[in-house]
Parts: C-alpha cells; structure tokens; sequence
C-alpha cells in the first residue's frame, strides 16, 4: 500500500511538470463570465491543478481550497494569463510554493486525495464562489499591491482579489 502511495505522488508531481506524450493540456473557454465549458477535465491540468492547491491551499479547508482552484482556473480563463492549467501554474513565480526553493513533495495521503478531489471537481463545472477571482493572499499578510485590485472575499485564511 505504501508502494502505491509512492506512485501515486511521484505520478502527481509528473503529471504536472511534463504532459504524457499523447496528452494534451486543453486551453479552457476563455468566454467572459460562463464556467470552462469541461465536462471531464483532463489528467495533465487536474494533476497540476491539485499540486497547486495541496500547497498553496492545505490547510484552509474545503471552501479554501475550492476558492485557490477557482483563482487558478479563472486565470487559465483569463486573457492576462496563460490559457492552460499548468501553464497558469508555471508563469513566472505567480504561486509561491513554484519558487521557494523546496522539493515538491506530496506527502500528506489525504491532503493529496482532497487536493486531487477538489481539483476535478473545479474542473468539472463547479460554481465559483470567489466571483472570477484571479487573485489571492494570505489573510496574515498585506502586501500593498492588492489595494488597486476588487477584493471580492475570504475563503479559508486567504483574501481573494478580481
């Protein structure tokens, strides 16, 4: 059981660093306030979709995680980013776990499984409930940048931003 595990994480983490030879990420629909139009999301952007909030999102709950999914999502939606999932995940040091120095490793089984759960779930069609967020911080923080910005609420610890 703990082989599998292994597997599981290290297939998690390549997932999202490098696509399988015959998957494509798919761009989601870049369509002004309608949900990516997915009816079963692919693995290569669940995959890095759940990397993504496993660490930036752990710790703050299902509407916390559900609401940085959404940020990553409205980005990939978005014409100010790039159009795929992993692509959003990997522009310039935009998630701050991408730029920290630290190994990525998924090593909390169900963290991962709840990261993984809600990342299809966003995918999926899942209603927004950050409003189009494209943005988010720590609560514990202020960086001063975010005061041009909408805020549009509070999910799980963090402040979300349009």
């Amino acid at each position: 059981m703990r082989f599998t595990g292994i597997l599981a994480v290290c297939g998690l983490v390549a997932g999202c660093a490098q696509p399988p030879a015959d998957t494509e990420a798919a761009p989601l629909s870049r369509s002004e306030g309608r949900p990516a139009e997915l009816v079963e999301p692919n693995t290569r952007d669940v995959n890095c979709m759940a990397e993504a909030i496993y660490f930036e999102a752990r710790g703050t709950g299902a509407e916390g995680t559900r609401a940085v999914g959404h940020v990553i999502q409205n980005r990939a939606e978005s014409d100010e980013f790039p159009d795929t999932v992993c692509a959003v995940i990997d522009d310039k040091c935009q998630f701050s776990y991408r730029c920290d120095g630290v190994p990525e490793e998924l090593s909390h089984d169900e963290a991962r499984a709840r990261a993984l759960k809600t990342a299809q779930q966003v995918l999926s069609g899942a209603p927004d409930i950050t409003n189009g967020a494209l943005f988010f911080h720590s609560a514990g923080i202020e960086p001063g940048w975010f005061s041009t910005r909408k805020r549009v609420g509070k999910f799980g610890g963090n402040i979300f931003y349009r």
